[in-house]
This record gives C-alpha cells, sequence and structure tokens, in this order.
C-alpha cells in the first residue's frame, strides 16, 4: 500500500535518484487536493525515488538485501539520523555477547559482591575494545579511500555522509542478540554469516555513497580488517581476552 509521503521533502533541496545516482532537487509536487505526482529524473527518466510511496517495511527488507537503491533512498533522501544510537546499541549488543563467551569460559557462582562487580567491569571493558576495533576498521577504510580517491573526499560534509553510511550499514550487528538467545548447535555458524552480511553491508554503503565500482569498496575493507586484527594482536599480547 502506499506510504504517508512526508511533506518535508517537497522542499527544493539536493536528491538523488535512486536508480543512476543523479541529482534532483524534488521528489515530488503536491498539486493540492491530495494529487501528487512523483518527479522523474532527467538522466535516466526513470522516477528519482519511488521508495517514498513505499511502506517502511518493504523499504527495510530492500535494503536487508542490499539493493543498491534502498540505500540511495534511506541516505539521500530521507532525514533519518539514528546512526549514532544505532552505533552504540550494536555496539552494546557485540559487548554482550563476548561477555558472555568471558563468562562461559570462567563460570562462578561466588555471590560475593566483587565478583559481581568484577563481571560489570568486564561488560564495560569488552565494550570499549568492540569500539576501538570498530574506530579501527573505519579508520582503515577512510585511509584506503582518501589514499586511492582523494577526489571523492574532498569535504568535511563527505567524510560525515560516509561516516553516517558505514554507521548505519552495520545494524546486521543486531541479530548478534537472536543468535545468542536461541543458540543452538549452529551458533558459530549463525554468527559468521552475521559477519559476512555486515561486511556486505558497509561495501554496499560506500559504494552507493560514493559512486564507485565494486572492488575498490572491498579493498578498503580488506584494509580496515587488516588495522581491525591489528589491534585484536594488541589486546591479546597485553594480555586481555577479547
Amino acid at each position: 500500500g502506499r506510504g504517508v509521503l512526508p511533506r518535508a521533502m517537497a522542499a527544493l533541496g539536493a536528491y538523488r535518484c535512486i536508480e543512476c545516482n543523479g541529482e534532483a532537487t524534488e521528489l515530488y509536487r503536491d498539486y493540492q487536493r491530495g494529487v501528487l505526482r512523483i518527479s522523474i529524473c532527467k538522466s535516466c527518466q526513470k522516477p528519482v525515488d519511488k521508495y517514498i510511496e513505499y511502506d517502511p517495511v518493504i523499504i527495510l527488507i530492500n535494503a536487508v538485501l542490499c539493493k543498491a537503491q534502498a540505500y540511495r533512498h534511506i541516505l539521500f533522501n530521507t532525514k533519518i539520523n539514528i546512526h549514532g544510537k544505532l552505533c552504540v546499541f550494536c555496539l552494546l549488543c557485540e559487548a554482550y555477547l563476548r561477555w558472555l563467551q568471558l563468562q562461559d569460559s570462567s563460570q562462578n557462582t561466588d555471590p560475593d559482591d566483587l565478583i559481581r562487580y568484577a563481571k560489570e567491569w568486564d561488560f564495560y571493558r569488552m565494550f570499549g575494545i568492540a569500539s576501538l576495533e570498530q574506530t579501527s576498521f573505519f579508520i582503515g577504510i577512510f585511509i584506503t579511500l582518501w589514499w586511492m580517491t582523494p577526489e571523492m573526499l574532498k569535504r568535511k560534509s563527505d567524510f560525515i555522509l560516509l561516516l553516517k553510511a558505514l554507521l548505519l550499514s552495520t545494524y546486521g550487528k543486531l541479530l548478534l542478540i537472536p543468535a545468542v538467545i536461541w543458540e543452538h548447535d549452529y551458533t558459530p555458524l549463525c554468527l559468521a554469516f552475521i559477519k559476512v552480511f555486515v561486511l556486505i553491508s558497509n561495501s554496499q554503503a560506500i559504494r552507493v555513497t560514493l559512486n564507485l565500482n565494486r572492488k575498490l569498496p572491498w579493498f578498503a575493507i580488506f584494509f580496515g580488517l587488516i588495522l581491525e586484527n591489528g589491534v585484536v594482536c594488541l589486546f591479546q599480547k597485553m594480555g586481555w581476552d577479547v
């Protein structure tokens, strides 16, 4: 069915065609009396953004399927501003998973408060480690992209948009919690699939944001993983459980 078309989007501004990534001044035109006409892209002659009529659930399904059109709609043609909160929540999920695995490897039923506080500190430590690992992963991506395509990241706004895209594309980490709650023999395999899905989402976010081919985003992600694993090795040499 038709979704509710946001009135704010009729105002003139910088939008993108979800098909060809061309710029557009408006997504639709309101002719009053409930008559709306979706704008047509001057470059590809297709609707600028068909998703403005779609239900949010359908948009989410298309995003899960990593469709470039859905990513362009979310990143360029909406006013979503949850990337910071989403990042924190995803890091909490990852920290909880690591903390749970740490507790499983060192079972202790002692009710003493010191033991309880130590376990609580372990959770905060895991959150800090997960944050540093993700930061190093993003830094690796930014360094690679800035080195390979400096013309794409000239302005501060370009960095901010790419960071927002990367943060939003980590939503797959939310699946960590149900994977742990419904624990079964295939949980390690599920966690591996979640990791791959997040990396695919990151790649699509980079590709859509900077309008690149498929190879360069994966090269940047590969370098980001190397830097992230370097941080993990550093923590392990310090004797920390990660």
